[in-house]
């Protein structure tokens, strides 16, 4: 029977960590902000509301994801290597 393998070790971005840190930090953070910035608009219907937040929750969760993904490259890639400075 083979080894059970408890721990990984990716190259590079782990693409896990990011999926999960942009989940939490878009329900964290996004959901807030969308529900704030919902209450500048007029939106009558009930598909007015979710048609506003399926758009504007589309732009956070896509902001998030590429700064986790951005963080991720930059400091959580190599951790031996330093931050790239340009």
């Amino acid at each position: 029977m083979p080894e059970r393998v408890e721990r990984t070790d990716p190259d590079g971005v782990d693409f896990g960590w990011v999926m999960q840190t942009t989940f939490v930090l878009t329900i964290a953070f996004g959901a807030p902000l969308v529900a704030a910035l919902s209450a500048t608009r007029t939106l009558p219907t009930w598909g007015a509301r979710a048609e506003f937040a399926v758009r504007v929750g589309a732009v956070v969760w896509l902001c998030t994801a590429v700064a986790v993904f951005w963080y991720a490259r930059t400091y959580r890639g190599d951790p031996d290597a330093e931050p790239d400075q340009t």
